[in-house]
């Protein structure tokens, strides 16, 4: 849930009697799908320094990388006994017929040294284990505390070489009250890094990052108003772009040019969209009900949001223009929080049952529904990977709010923060 609490809380007060049954499709627990993994070889790196930083350092480099491609759904990492079935690895003479042996289609070969000024040098070199053929190599440079972007960097790369969309340098945004009030802050896919963006007195609300992942914009009470800003990131410039009104919920197009966004600015909460400068403003929705929510699709042509105009939150697609809305849910009494899937196949959202809040995925073409969490928890603001097999989310099921990811299936679910409450992630594309 993203913003129709706020609206529920501050505008009016509605009750709502919880139907407990969904009436349109057959809801899933669990999947599987996809393409068959890759098996990997990913043997432990040849070190050529004595310098125990160094030896260190490597050790991180491959630990990264070896949760990085186990993450993936993408690759399947070959057990590490295998490993003494076969021959000490040697690159400049590589039998490949040994890492055949033990069913590993790739091989990735590291060799790790440190430079005259004690900076590390990682080589990293890929091979297709059948053929023996030499299918790309990488290079990196750079202090000892990057080893853990050296290691997503060379998985990016992975990703890339077999044409999937590359995740690990990703970043997630989102709210924090761990410094004492509601802030903007930032952190690797993986949890690592958690950095604070924003530096008030007051609440911060709602991110959403940039595809360049260079700006935030978000909801500020700086003004003692629900305003929207725009914060650079390495500048940390802030500028208004909406101030008339409440406004919530930004959400940046594909090619980072314009904003979507809810705003009372008319008198009644609809859906607007701006360039980053809060110029060209245009209204896409006009009724007398709460529209909410936007979410853009992966090709910038429609629009995903949430409206009560039949009575309760369900979700609803338009065109960018505001034109041929079309209603998308249907059964339960609450649905909100849509996110797009990068692939433009799949919608993530929250649904209420039985008082209960959960993730839900809605396949567009196949019209199935996917349960991603059931755990008696509060689970809310979904958020897609860059690669469209993860989700990030906020949930209570730990006694404070949390951030979880998990697979578009809802496997292998961990959690990323664990300082004071941390809600509303946006991961960027």
């Amino acid at each position: 849930m993203r913003v129709f609490k706020i609206f529920l809380i501050n505008f009016i007060i509605l009750s709502i009697i919880v139907i407990t049954v969904f009436n349109q499709q057959e809801v899933v627990i669990k999947i599987k799908g996809g393409m068959p993994t890759i098996p990997v070889a990913l043997p432990k790196f040849i070190i050529h320094s004595d310098n125990i930083e160094i030896i260190k350092a490597a050790q991180k480099i491959r630990e990264v990388l070896q949760a990085d491609l186990k993450f993936s759904r993408v690759f399947e990492l070959v057990p590490e006994e295998f490993y003494s079935y076969i021959r000490p690895l040697n690159p400049q003479n590589i039998f490949f017929k040994d890492w055949e042996s033990i069913q590993s289609n790739i091989l990735i070969v590291g060799e790790v040294a440190s430079s005259e000024n004690n900076k590390l040098i990682f080589n990293g070199s890929v091979y297709d284990v059948r053929s023996g053929r030499f299918i790309f190599g990488k290079k990196y440079r750079g202090g000892i505390k990057l080893v853990r972007l050296i290691a997503h960097k060379m998985a990016d790369e992975m990703m890339k070489a077999f044409g999937e969309k590359p995740l690990f340098t990703s970043k997630i945004v989102f709210v924090s009250d761990r410094d004492g009030n509601p802030e903007i802050y930032m952190m690797d896919y993986d949890g690592y890094n958690q950095i604070r963006l924003t530096y008030n007195k007051v609440i911060d609300l709602l991110p959403s990052l940039s595809p360049d992942r260079t700006k935030i914009a978000y909801t500020s009470y700086r003004r003692a108003n629900p305003d929207l800003f725009i914060f650079h990131i390495y500048t940390g410039k802030t500028i208004p772009i909406s101030t008339q009104g409440t406004n919530y919920a930004p959400s940046w197009s594909p090619d980072g040019k314009r904003i979507a966004f809810c705003s009372s600015r008319s008198g009644n909460h609809e859906i607007y969209i701006t360039d980053e400068s809060g110029k060209n403003l245009k209204r896409l929705t006009f009724n007398k009900a709460i529209d909410t929510s936007p979410d853009w699709s992966p090709t910038g042509r429609e629009i995903v949001f949430t409206s009560d105009r039949g009575g309760t939150p369900q979700l609803y697609i338009m065109d960018a223009e505001g034109t041929n809305v079309r209603k998308i849910s249907y059964g339960g009494t609450y649905h909100d929080s849509p996110s797009w899937s990068p692939n433009g196949d799949k919608i993530a959202y929250v649904s209420r049952v039985e008082n209960r809040f959960d993730i839900y995925v809605l396949d567009l073409r196949t019209n199935q529904i996917i349960k991603i969490t059931e755990n008696n928890a509060r689970n809310e603001n979904p958020s897609w990977s860059p690669d469209g097999r993860h989700i990030v989310y906020s949930s209570n099921v730990s006694g404070t709010i949390q951030l979880y990811i998990t697979d578009y299936d809802g496997r292998n679910t961990k959690v990323l923060t664990s300082k004071g409450n941390n809600k509303m992630p946006d991961w960027s594309h």
